[in-house]
C-alpha cells in the first residue's frame, strides 16, 4: 500500500492510503518503513529545492517549501524516535502519535 502524506493547519501530518482522497485524521500506526520512506521523499525534494537555490536563491514560495520540508522532516524524525523508544520500553510503537511543530522545532538539537 502506497502511503501519501499532507500538512494539516495544525502542523500534524496526515496519513492516508492511496487511493483515498481528502484530509484524514492523523493515523499513528504508521510503520517505521513507512516514516522512513517519507523521511526519504522530504529529503529528495528538500535537495532539489536547494540545488534550485545555487546562485539566484529561492523566490519566496521556494523559501516557504523549503522551511515546510524542514518542519516536515523534524517532525517525522520525532514520531520514528517515538515510536523506537516505544519498542524498546515494550510499549506499543503504534501508539505514537506525530506531536505538532511548534513542539518539535522548540527541540535543542
Amino acid at each position: 500500500m502506497k502511503a501519501t502524506f499532507t500538512a494539516l493547519n495544525a502542523g500534524m501530518v496526515a496519513f492516508t492510503a492511496s487511493g483515498v482522497r481528502g484530509l484524514r485524521r492523523t493515523v499513528a500506526c504508521m510503520a517505521d518503513e513507512d516514516t522512513i520512506a517519507r523521511i526519504d521523499a522530504l529529503i529528495a525534494e528538500e535537495r532539489e529545492l536547494r540545488s534550485h537555490a545555487t546562485g539566484n536563491g529561492l523566490d519566496d514560495a521556494g523559501k516557504r517549501r523549503l522551511r515546510e520540508l524542514e518542519q516536515q522532516l523534524d517532525q517525522c524524525w520525532d514520531l520514528l524516535r517515538q515510536r523506537r523508544a516505544r519498542a524498546e520500553f515494550g510499549d506499543d510503537p503504534d501508539e505514537a502519535q506525530p506531536r505538532p511543530i511548534s513542539e518539535v522545532e522548540s527541540y535543542q538539537q
